[in-house]
């Protein structure tokens, strides 16, 4: 491995965990605005940054008062979208269509947090579904555009 993917994977993986922390009482409960999701973004220029942003979440996640839970749910369901993401991205170029893609991707496979939150704390599946999706559309759909214009400045698919 270069030097570069692994200095950029760790910076990746710290930003996401303190922006994680920054906001932590809205990042582990049934209503979700977990602002670091933005990251997950980044993956729709240069799938090499999965790898940060597993990192990112498995670290976080050893702080997430579900302790287990959210290691293997979190985690799992990170590595699922991205990789559902990556695959998606070799048949479609356009970056707006990858950010859309990706935004709908991870609202629509929160139910996996959903389920985690319903073994866990006993809360109802399909509201608390609804409520995390919200939270997740939320921040991604207002992160596409953030993440495009820093990628006009940035160039995020030749950064690593």
């Amino acid at each position: 491995m270069k030097v570069k993917f692994l200095a950029a994977s760790g910076i990746i993986a710290a930003l996401y965990i303190a922006v994680t922390m920054l906001v932590a009482p809205f990042g582990f409960t049934e209503v979700q605005f977990r602002v670091s999701e933005i990251f997950n973004h980044l993956v729709a220029f240069n799938p090499r940054f999965a790898v940060g942003i597993i990192m990112g979440v498995f670290i976080s996640n050893l702080f997430s008062p579900l302790g287990a839970y959210d290691l293997v749910f979190g985690v799992g369901q990170t590595m699922i979208t991205l990789g559902l993401l990556i695959v998606i991205c070799k048949f479609v170029q356009n970056i707006w269509a990858r950010l859309i893609i990706n935004t709908f991707l991870f609202t629509s496979t929160m139910f996996i947090i959903a389920f985690e939150l319903n073994l866990a704390l006993e809360l109802p599946f399909l509201w608390t579904w609804l409520t995390v999706a919200a939270g997740e559309f939320v921040v991604l759909a207002v992160g596409a555009p953030i993440m495009y214009m820093l990628n006009k400045r940035l160039n995020f698919k030749n950064m690593i």
